[in-house]
């Protein structure tokens, strides 16, 4: 708002800010719908995660029956080979629990304890509606299992919807809602272009919460702006001077607007960085592990697969949510040049 502050009964002048406020609007509401594609996606992945766990389980079972008649005089390699495949499929889905079992049979639960596989039994699970999001049930009755997955392409895709996203978008939330009434608390204090008390520039809801996806300018005239302060005349500009200086007060908690910014993408940045350092570790973990399994049937690479994957979904997730930060930020800085710079 530096402009307006060096050009206070300046129509046009009053028009940027207005212009600056309503493209900062939009980039909240536009953040937050990109969150929730995010969202929405990821809650597509876990549906089609299930639907292939599913396929997946039930071809294992299908191929324990098959090696148990087999076994023990016939030679039930292939068959073996063809689950183990199956199981490494499965183990990229979800992390995985395996018990070897008698007549070379496999029984296969979840990390979290669900059973999927027993014998020549394969164990079905499903997804329900929970507040909107896609959740996994697993069980007879069936339960809500979802918190307790992890690992694998599921893992992943959980983890990124249910910590990630609700973080970002509760803080995108507190600093839409934060900034906002700050910037309409100070434009109350001032007296606009007829030399009337300000009113407020922009819709809030009455909390934090939906903030981001509901803020929207609400001032119809560039002469909403109040530039001056109360007893200066309606060309001061006395509340611009102040209204500026938002952009370098701590209206966010201790932070200035941009400063929450920085902040939040570098937990974003540390998230991401954090995803891939351990997504490195278990590539390299896995790779070691696939050498040694060609000569050594009883190491296991399926726990590395699984984490690998995991880690890689999440970090999609997050280097998607830099990318929308940064834009916001660019149009929180607008805002404040266009109440600051002549």
């Amino acid at each position: 708002m530096s402009a307006l502050e060096a050009n206070p009964s300046d129509t046009a002048t009053r028009q940027k800010v207005l212009t600056a406020a309503t493209a900062l609007a939009g980039a909240f509401n536009s953040a937050s719908s990109q969150l929730s594609k995010i969202s929405t996606s990821l809650n597509q992945q876990v549906s089609g995660d299930v639907s292939q766990i599913n396929s997946l389980t039930s071809s294992i079972a299908s191929l324990n029956s098959k090696i148990a008649s087999t076994s023990p005089n016939g030679d039930a390699g292939s068959l073996e080979d063809q689950r183990q495949e199956d199981i490494d499929q499965l183990s990229q889905l979800v992390g995985l629990d395996q018990i070897s079992t008698s007549q070379n049979g496999i029984s296969l639960t979840t990390s979290g304890g669900a059973v999927l596989v027993s014998g020549d039994q394969s164990f079905q699970v499903s997804t329900t509606q929970v507040a909107g999001n896609t959740d996994v049930l697993a069980g007879d009755p069936p339960q809500d299992v979802t918190s307790n997955l992890s690992g694998g392409d599921l893992g992943g895709a959980l983890q990124a919807r249910d910590q990630y996203l609700p973080t970002y978008s509760a803080a995108l939330d507190n600093l839409a809602f934060s900034l906002g009434t700050a910037v309409n608390q100070q434009n109350e204090l001032g007296v606009d272009s007829s030399g009337n008390p300000g009113l407020a520039i922009f819709s809030l809801p009455g909390s934090a919460t939906g903030s981001a996806a509901t803020i929207a300018v609400s001032a119809t005239s560039p002469g909403a702006v109040a530039a001056a302060s109360a007893g200066e005349g309606s060309s001061g500009n006395g509340n611009a001077t102040t209204l500026a200086d938002l952009s370098t007060t701590n209206v966010v908690g201790t932070q200035t607007a941009t400063g929450f910014l920085a902040s939040f993408l570098d937990q974003v940045g540390s998230d991401a960085s954090s995803v891939t350092t351990e997504n490195a570790t278990q590539q390299t973990t896995l790779t070691q592990l696939t050498t040694h399994r060609n000569s050594l049937s009883s190491v296991s690479s399926d726990e590395e697969a699984s984490n690998l994957t995991q880690y890689q979904r999440s970090y999609q997730a997050a280097s998607q949510v830099f990318s929308i930060v940064d834009t916001l930020m660019a149009s929180a800085i607008n805002l404040g040049e266009q109440t600051t710079v002549a």
